[in-house]
């Protein structure tokens, strides 16, 4: 029969424990916050850290356009907010204890790295990266500096996304030599290009190190689908689950890669949008799909295993046994009780006071935008690519 167990009863039956600290700060100990990349992502971001319990100020908000800088400014604990334009006046302000960065990908190596060695703590939004090259970079400035960097990969934070790795590593679903994952979203319904004032927007001071080209409202709203700024759907997307995928398999390279990507609905991007994928890796196979113009099923991950076969989103899992023919009532089930990143900013902030790791390092980040790198590398080079890449 069907169980649907609430989160305690089901770390309960499962013999698992709570991963979420409780370590929490004092009440005079009030963190001090920069803001970098004021778009809807660091509004996300900010909320759930709004939600963490954690005490914190923005003291500093930086945005290329004014109205997204006066946004973060009408939050509650942003009022007396300074405001910028380049992000090193941020981290010349040595008061500051932390910045959170959501800016394009083309920034994210450079303004992280600048952060880390100003001394300041860094929440990284995904992928941490925006080419193969940059991952090195990154990882050299965390190891070699004394600050914590957490990856913008929240599943790592989310509880059902945790007790679904360890079910999965202590064996409940026996050997898995594939995994599918998948991620349908509509463009046509969500994220539509709002106007944009350009007399309050610093395009140039955007662009950073890409080439110089003319203000397009596609390319401002929609930049992830341009590859001088973003990777398309396999470093927005699919970056988040071959990161499940990583830590559950405890295997963060694939030996090959083939891709499949078409532009069939919007062909002003630059990018795919519509992709087939598949990676092999040691001992298994992971698989992806997706396109933008389709949101029924949103996304998820499957992992199949001679045992059982584990189904994982971000509202819930849910783990089928093989054995009894016909059988398709789930044997285990648990929903989600808290969006992740409220659990992956607490984390953040924990670190900052611990000092320890934080969820999400920055070799995880890194490992899950190289598999996205890799298979646009494969995008562009016939549809398929060996790794390490011989050159």
């Amino acid at each position: 029969m069907s169980l649907t167990l609430n989160r305690r009863s089901f770390l309960i039956a499962s013999g698992l424990t709570a991963v979420a600290s409780t370590k929490a700060f004092g009440a005079n100990e009030r963190l001090r916050v920069g803001v970098i990349g004021a778009g809807g992502r660091m509004k996300g971001v900010l909320d759930s850290a709004d939600q963490s319990g954690v005490p914190f100020e923005i003291v500093s908000v930086c945005d290329v356009y004014a109205p997204r800088r006066a946004e973060i400014k009408a939050r509650g604990n942003a009022a007396t907010a300074t405001e910028h334009v380049d992000y090193q006046e941020v981290l010349d302000d040595k008061t500051i204890d932390a910045v959170f960065i959501a800016t394009p990908d083309h920034w994210h190596v450079r303004i992280a790295t600048a952060a880390l060695a100003a001394g300041k703590d860094v929440y990284l939004e995904k992928p941490v990266t925006h080419t193969l090259e940059e991952g090195a970079v990154l990882t050299r400035a965390v190891r070699t500096s004394n600050q914590i960097l957490q990856c913008g990969m929240q599943q790592r934070s989310w509880t059902h996304f945790r007790n679904a790795v360890d079910l999965i590593q202590g064996g409940a679903l026996g050997k898995v030599p594939q995994v599918r994952t998948y991620w349908w979203q509509n463009y046509g319904f969500s994220w539509v290009p709002k106007p944009v004032d350009q007399s309050q927007l610093d395009w140039k001071k955007w662009l950073g190190g890409a080439p110089e080209q003319p203000f397009t409202l596609e390319k401002f709203f929609r930049w992830r689908w341009f590859w001088n700024f973003g990777g398309g759907a396999m470093t927005d997307l699919f970056t988040h689950w071959i990161d499940v995928v990583h830590w559950a398999m405890k295997s963060d390279e694939p030996s090959t890669a083939f891709m499949l990507g078409d532009k069939l609905i919007y062909q002003e991007w630059e990018c795919p949008d519509t992709i087939q994928a598949a990676f092999r890796y040691p001992n298994f196979d992971v698989v992806y799909e997706g396109m933008m113009a389709s949101s029924i099923d949103d996304g998820g991950l499957e992992f199949r295993g001679t045992e059982a076969t584990l189904k994982i989103n971000r509202s819930s899992m849910t783990i089928w046994h093989e054995g009894v023919k016909g059988d398709r009532n789930p044997v285990l089930k648990e929903e989600s009780f808290e969006d992740g990143t409220i659990a992956h900013t607490r984390n953040f902030f924990d670190c900052i006071k611990s000092r320890k790791d934080p969820n999400a390092p920055v070799e995880a980040g890194v490992a899950a935008a190289r598999a996205g790198h890799i298979g646009n590398y494969a995008f562009h080079h016939g549809g398929k690519t060996a790794w390490p890449l011989k050159v």
